[in-house]
């Protein structure tokens, strides 16, 4: 019996030791494949979001081209490419045509600041300084700029450092459109692959939570970067009505802000600008415009938020929100993703439990 216990216990040994090596392998495997993919990650990322976020816009476009997937795969990444491509065109063209003005103006010497409007030193916390500093720039703009100087040459740096990242995102997200693109023209393969990790993952309620996960990155979608973007071009055209100097930098800065659910303090200082600069009537009315726009979220988003999520909105949203501040803007997809998964989960064990509870009862009763 030792013996052949002491062979036992070798054999497990050995098994055990096997079955470690293996595991070790396929750890390791998986780590040098996820190094090897690790500066594309983001790229497919944001690839995979944008193609289950278009899906039944894509199926009507197909439906409408007679079902030929690739062709209107391809129509759909050009268009996409558009949507991207033409607004930083026109933001690029709004933004070098107001440097222009601005170095002509600096060159001839007819660059003047308006005087601070009445009261303005009343203001809290900023109110004294702001009218000192406002005072100096409307009275004498050069002294002004000069005892700024050394505020402007660290701001300058870090300008130029965020339009190269500007400029890269763009470039990222114009590449993940292209991926999006071969995801949909192969869509019943890319479904048949999502299928199947879900089934891996989740079990039985893979389809469940495969249906989760993308409604939710269309609830997201729509109702954070959706209703960001409705109040940012609303925002945007009245920026140009009302003449806002730098309207397009402006409504870029309140896409921003309104993806973090800010956007309301944006319009606070070009409403205060607009009166120290126009009539009171225009001022006034667009005033009243930034309050529409302000406002607008608190009637799109209970549409658009969680709308065919199988979760409450707030989980998506906290989710969203949690995430962007996480891991930035891919947060809000990724964020809301796990809240909800973990929501979901939480419920399953919840059930599970009381069914476990309530079948042992009946078996004592039994």
């Amino acid at each position: 019996m030792t013996s052949q216990q002491t062979l036992y216990d070798k054999t497990q040994v050995n098994l055990a030791l096997e079955v470690s090596i293996h595991i070790g392998l396929a750890i390791m495997l998986a780590i040098a494949c996820l190094m090897i993919l690790r500066p594309f990650i983001p790229l497919l990322t944001w690839g995979i979001i944008i193609a289950v976020a278009a899906y039944p816009v894509f199926q009507k476009v197909e439906h409408a081209l007679g079902g030929r997937g690739v062709t209107s795969a391809l129509l759909f990444t050009v268009l996409l490419l558009a949507f991207l491509i033409l607004p930083m065109v026109l933001l690029a063209e709004t933004l070098v045509d107001g440097i222009q003005i601005l170095v002509a103006h600096v060159k001839d010497g007819t660059l003047t600041i308006p005087a601070p409007p009445v009261g303005v030193e009343s203001w809290p916390i900023i109110g004294t300084r702001l009218k000192s500093v406002w005072d100096l720039a409307s009275n004498d703009l050069t002294a002004a700029l000069k005892a700024f100087a050394p505020q402007i040459k660290v701001v300058v740096p870090e300008l130029l450092s965020a339009s190269a990242g500007i400029g890269l995102s763009v470039l990222q997200f114009a590449l993940s459109i292209v991926v999006a693109g071969i995801l949909l023209a192969n869509a019943q393969a890319a479904y048949e692959a999502t299928c199947s990790l879900a089934n891996r993952l989740f079990g039985d309620k893979g389809p469940e939570f495969q249906r989760l996960i993308g409604a939710t990155i269309r609830s997201v979608t729509g109702g954070i970067l959706g209703v960001a973007l409705i109040q940012s071009v609303l925002a945007g055209l009245g920026f140009l009505v009302a003449r806002l100097p730098g309207a397009g930098l402006w409504a870029v800065v309140f896409l921003i802000a309104a993806v973090l659910q800010v956007g309301a303090l944006i319009l606070i200082p070009a409403v205060v600008y607009m009166f120290t600069i126009s009539s009171v009537t225009k001022s006034s009315i667009f005033l009243v415009w930034c309050l529409i726009v302000g406002l607008l979220d608190n009637f799109l988003k209970p549409v658009l938020l969680g709308r065919g999520v199988a979760v409450p909105i707030a989980v998506v949203f906290l989710g969203a929100i949690g995430g962007f501040v996480a891991m930035g803007i891919i947060g809000l997809f990724v964020g809301a993703i796990i809240l909800s998964t973990g929501y979901k989960l939480f419920l399953a064990w919840l059930d599970g439990g009381s069914m476990s509870s309530h079948r042992r009862e009946t078996e004592k009763e039994a």
